[in-house]
């Protein structure tokens, strides 16, 4: 997994509070393999009218927030569904890190597992920055996870606080498998030990040790 440390880059305000994962990532693309590019479907229904023409009104398909690889969103953002598959389409279309008041839990859970950054804010400061990004020129945000601050387009520093196991996989680009393997050296150790208590439980060892 991509190690998440810092991050300068074009943050699209998303006034949508309960997000959805349909939302984001519409179910019926569920069975369509990754490899056919997952960034194509991110949020299709809602940035798309039925002819598959783009919604102008939507943020994302505004030229100034086109390429941006940060949302700040409204509250429980990524509610609904458990599917991994919206984490994925958000990861297809650059996007390394999301600002809201609150988040789904499973969504916040597989974000970190892909790593992808969440920031948990107050909503009066999270919609003052969503207002701050629309009037600014360049509507760019500077995250640094490791400083635990965000800088807003006007020079203001925002203070956040990740969980320290979100900060230190994320730092480290660690999973679920990378963080078992850290206990490594701890597991071998035990398994040896317990073969050489329980010989019966593993013969075909036994005999390829012998």
């Amino acid at each position: 997994m991509e190690p998440f440390k810092t991050i300068t880059a074009t943050a699209v305000p998303l006034d949508m509070a309960n997000v959805n994962t349909d939302q984001i990532f519409p179910a019926r693309f569920i069975r369509k393999p990754r490899a056919v590019g997952y960034a194509q479907f991110t949020f299709h229904d809602v940035r798309r009218r039925e002819d598959g023409s783009l919604r102008p009104e939507f943020p994302l398909n505004e030229d100034r927030y086109r390429d941006a690889r940060i949302i700040v969103g409204g509250a429980n953002f990524g509610c609904g569904s458990s599917r991994e598959g919206a984490v994925y389409t958000l990861i297809d279309s650059g996007v390394r890190a999301l600002i809201a008041p609150s988040f789904g839990d499973i969504f916040a859970a597989n974000c970190l597992k892909n790593g992808v950054l969440t920031v948990t804010l107050p909503d009066d400061i999270v919609a003052g920055l969503r207002e701050q990004l629309r009037g600014a020129d360049r509507p760019v945000l500077a995250v640094d996870l490791e400083a635990q601050a965000i800088v807003m387009p006007d020079g203001t520093t925002l203070d956040f606080s990740p969980d320290p196991f979100q900060k230190h996989c994320l730092l480290n680009g660690l999973n679920e498998i990378d963080l078992s393997l850290e206990f490594a050296a701890e597991m071998a150790a035990f398994e040896a030990s317990y073969r050489e208590r329980f010989p019966w439980l593993a013969p075909d060892a036994q005999r390829t040790r012998g």
